[in-house]
């Protein structure tokens, strides 16, 4: 069963950066369209940067100009490059493929927690 092992989270001032990563558990950004989502407290969880096959990139317009997605193969991990925090990016980030259809919509990894906070 496809598993996804996030990390890099942490508190930050708003301006700072951080890098997020996710592991997958086989060679799942490979084979399908991959993004980074983020569940904020008492809203939804919504994708904010996706990695399609052909490397295009597609950003919520919240994060375009301060996020970046992108992958290691050979690592089967995938980044999220976090720039310019604002408060509003307080949330807990996870990684799935995309869209989270079929047996994907149930595996999600434990997330890794952002806090932007002066």
């Amino acid at each position: 069963q496809a598993r996804f092992v996030e990390s890099g989270g942490a508190l930050a001032q708003p301006g700072g950066s951080l890098r997020l990563s996710c592991a997958a558990s086989d060679r799942l950004f490979t084979n399908y369209h991959a993004a980074w989502y983020r569940q904020a407290p008492g809203k939804p969880r919504e994708a904010v940067a996706m990695l399609m096959l052909n490397s295009g990139t597609r950003y919520d317009d919240s994060v375009k100009g301060r996020f970046t997605i992108s992958s290691d193969s050979a690592k089967n991990t995938l980044y999220l490059q976090m720039n310019n925090l604002k408060l509003e990016d307080t949330a807990i980030y996870y990684c799935n493929v995309h869209p989270p259809l079929g047996p994907f919509a149930n595996i999600w990894g434990q997330g890794t927690q952002v806090t932007v906070s002066s």
